[in-house]
């Protein structure tokens, strides 16, 4: 049977009235009959029905008691029975329900036709026509017009004849009223937020998906993280399907719900409520549940929504009931715990839930937080700032605006101020269920870690970094990501909701919230600053970013131009001065022993380095005054290191450090020529040499320079090799420096390795021989080396150079030594 309102389901759910049914119906032949059957069968599938003996008070105005039950229904069925036109209250009653149906659209008319044929009704004959010849003896010829045009009118709609329908049958002809209400009339069964927006884009696919044709039993779930609105897109499209369903059933926070002891079966009871109708059913046992949910899902076509899972077994237990899905059946489940999913992907409907677009975002911030007022065109801009931090996260766009609404310009600039801080604490709650259920401390340090630093990184970029930390890098990216805690973009990007990385940031900030420097990272440059120059840091302190740009608004040269070489632009060296009020310590560094990552940007620290932190993995120094690296500076625990934008000498001011045995320091950069300061320089891959008697002691370590012309695009690794040979111990020290990222090919690059030597491994009247082995991607040109006698600080020159040929195994340019990552001992 048709739809008679015309009404369009999605729209049905913003349907507020106070009845769902509202039943015109006249005679005593059929009061305590049919229509008795009727109501209690629409109250028996839980509709709001009116009927005037039971609703109306009799002491009052019945016509305006009527009219306004009427204006709040949503439906109206109308009983034409053979006593129904000489009723004059039936008659006015039907002018005010075609007066509402012609008003809304939404509004459902369905006329039922219990032993009376529509064309009487329609023309008034029959039995009608003898109740109109009564009529119009005493009422006036305009309400005697106004009745025969309601009659014709609701005639004219397909109606339900009990004569042609469920061979007239009446317990049968009454179901079948019931379902055409239930196909018409979506109950908004779960309750919903009234300022809805973007909801036909975000439910456009889970709306086929719920309609497709399949036979089979289908799950589909519903992931993204937490306040993205999942839940609610459930709830939505539930109150929009379910009356296509036979029974329907949406289990709402089960992860809560299941930590309990009676949890489980709790969930049970409940589903099985709700798909047998029975407001009480016994269950035992969680076999007992399992047997009896069988049995009646396997007769049913049904729509189960499972809200918030986090566990495997409770995504197996509703993978379990698959099997048992009647034809046409449908499942949904939502989680922010993807992980879940991985060994069952082939058996689901996956749908990533993502925020709102910028025009919803405006909108539904627009209706917390301006209700119906216009806003001035200063609380407009105010306001973009909120949506732009928000990314499209309904939780923060909902509770931000109702926590602004009603507050002047003024307050809203310090709440502002107050939420770059600190992030307001219902939107904490909520985002912060998923990093406690993180299943380790290794997993939510990383979360921290990346909330505070590395957001925006490169992704192998920060493993690399992070795994000389002793973090779980890898996996821990995974677990992660699984809880929709982060993503990789395409770019290998480290993304986080800008939410979670401020919820990250407070969860540090409430370790001490009043003395920054006991926290274990700092990123906020004007506590870092703080800290820094009190000499308040301490041994807790993990990580600390500071940025004197930031703080002092210094302009940075726009002549700067990034490059496309490892994990960094190519510098340019910055103007910025430091005046002495900002200078800071370098001893103020001292007391932290912990340190492991540190960005002090256009930073000018004074005193030596003597004391500073030795485990530190990540420096990050744009603007680094110096023209050189000091040597007490602590370099042997260096993984990474960035000194763009520097005055540092060319040979410092590169990007990608991988280092491990030995401190060995490796610097990739654009560069054709080998820097100045090495003491020699030959053409070609190689050199040999005699380490100078004149050294009064062992050699601590060496500089090697090598510039190559790229001919593709650089891979990973495994592109060139250094070997440095000590013929006299017979040793062999082999190391293949990985370079992430892709320069252009034809390009020139420059290398520049340090190497920390240990055991005496290098002495005066030693034979060495230096020599480099590279792909065919790779062409050596020039090779420079530069040897330091470091007990007494001063430069060895080399005084006997020999220029070999490049040794080789047969496969000149493509040989490949292993040992990438390392320094390799061959004695």
């Amino acid at each position: 049977m048709a739809s008679v309102g015309g009404q369009e389901a999605s729209s049905s759910t913003s349907q507020r009235g106070a009845y769902h049914v509202f039943l015109s119906f006249s005679g005593e032949d059929i009061r305590k009959t049919f229509l008795d059957h009727l109501y209690t069968a629409l109250v028996g599938a839980d509709f709001h029905t009116f009927r005037d003996n039971d609703e109306l008070d009799r002491a009052g105005n019945i016509k305006a008691g009527l009219e306004k039950a009427i204006q709040q229904s949503r439906s109206s069925i109308v009983v034409f029975s053979e006593n129904y036109a000489s009723s004059k209250w039936c008659l006015d009653e039907l002018v005010m329900i075609v007066e509402r149906h012609r008003r809304t659209s939404e509004f459902v008319l369905l006329p039922v036709f219990y032993h009376v044929e529509p064309s009487h009704v329609r023309n008034q004959t029959g039995s009608l026509a003898a109740a109109f010849a009564g009529h119009e003896e005493w009422f006036p010829k305009e309400r005697i017009r106004g009745w025969r045009e309601a009659l014709k009118e609701v005639a004219d709609l397909a109606g339900m004849n009990i004569k042609n329908q469920a061979d007239g049958h009446e317990a049968k002809f009454i179901q079948e009223i019931v379902k055409e209400i239930e196909k018409t009339v979506i109950l908004p069964v779960l309750d919903l937020p009234s300022n809805l927006v973007g909801m036909d884009s975000r439910v456009k696919d889970i709306d086929s998906w719920l309609q497709n044709g399949s036979s089979d039993g289908e799950i589909m779930v519903l992931y993204g993280m937490g306040g993205i609105g999942k839940t609610t897109i459930a709830r939505y499209v539930f109150n929009l399907h379910h009356s296509r369903f036979e029974s329907s059933s949406f289990l709402a926070s089960i992860r809560e719900t299941f930590e309990k002891s009676d949890g489980p079966i709790n969930l049970q009871r409940q589903l099985l409520a709700d798909i047998s109708k029975r407001k009480k059913t016994e269950i035992s046992s969680v076999d007992d549940g399992i047997n009896k949910i069988k049995h009646v899902m396997s007769h049913k076509k049904v729509l189960l929504v499972f809200d918030d899972i986090d566990q495997k077994k409770q995504l197996d237990a509703i993978l379990g009931m698959k099997d048992w899905l009647y034809p046409h059946s449908k499942i949904i489940i939502t989680t922010r715990n993807v992980r879940l999913l991985m060994a069952h992907a082939s058996k689901l409907k996956i749908h990533n839930v993502d925020g709102l677009n910028y025009d919803d975002s405006h909108k539904l911030f627009g209706r917390y937080a301006f209700r119906q007022d216009p806003p001035s065109e200063r609380l407009v801009q105010l306001s973009e700032k909120v949506v732009h931090q928000c990314e499209g996260l309904p939780l923060a766009l909902k509770v931000l605006g109702s926590s602004l609404c009603g507050r002047g310009i003024i307050e809203w600039q310090s709440l502002l101020a107050k939420l770059q801080a600190i992030p307001d604490n219902k939107i904490l709650r909520k985002l912060k269920i998923s990093y406690d259920s993180l299943d380790d401390d290794h997993d939510r340090n990383l979360f921290l870690d990346v909330a505070c630093f590395f957001v925006g990184e490169d992704k192998d970029y920060m493993v690399t970094i992070l795994d000389e930390c002793e973090v779980h890098t890898i996996i821990g990216v995974q677990n992660l990501m699984d809880r929709c805690l982060l993503r990789v973009d395409k770019d290998n990007k480290v993304v986080m909701h800008q939410m979670l990385r401020d919820m990250g940031r407070e969860i540090v900030r409430q370790e001490s919230p009043k003395d920054p420097g006991n926290r274990s990272r700092l990123w906020h440059h004007k506590e870092s600053f703080s800290v820094l120059k009190d000499n308040s840091g301490t041994e807790n302190i993990e990580g600390l970013a500071l940025d004197m740009c930031t703080l002092k608004t210094v302009f940075c040269d726009n002549s700067a131009r990034p490059g496309r070489f490892g994990f960094f632009s190519w510098p340019v060296m910055n103007s910025a001065n430091n005046s002495d009020e900002m200078d800071l310590k370098a001893d103020a560094f001292s007391r932290m022993c912990r340190l492991r990552l540190l960005h002090i940007n256009y930073v000018h620290l004074t005193g030596g380095f003597k004391g500073f932190p030795k485990n530190i993995k990540w420096l990050r120094w744009h603007g680094c005054p110096l023209e050189s690296i000091p040597s007490d500076f602590p370099l042997q625990s260096l993984v990474a290191i960035d000194m763009s934008y520097s005055k540092l000498g060319p040979g410092w001011c590169g990007t990608k450090v991988v280092g491990e045995a030995y401190g060995l320091l490796s610097i990739f950069y654009p560069g054709s020529q080998v820097p100045a300061w090495f003491t020699t320089r030959v053409k070609g891959a190689s050199l040999s040499f005699t380490v100078p008697s004149s050294l009064r002691t062992s050699i601590g370590g060496f500089s090697i320079c090598l510039v190559c012309f790229v001919y593709s695009n650089m891979m990973d690794r495994d592109e060139f090799y250094a070997i440095l040979s000590n013929e006299t111990k017979d040793l062999k020290l082999i190391y293949g420096p990985s370079c992430v990222g892709c320069p252009k090919a034809n390009e020139d690059m420059s290398w520049v390795s340090y190497w920390m030597l240990k055991n005496d491994k290098l002495e005066a009247g030693d034979e060495l021989t230096i020599f480099l082995l590279s792909t065919e991607a790779v062409e050596v040109r020039e090779i420079g080396f530069h040897l330091m006698d470091l007990d007494v600080g001063e430069e060895a020159d080399i005084v006997e150079v020999n220029q070999p040929a490049r040794p080789s195994d047969g496969q000149s340019g493509s040989t490949r030594l292993f040992g990438y990552g390392t320094i390799n001992d061959t004695v």
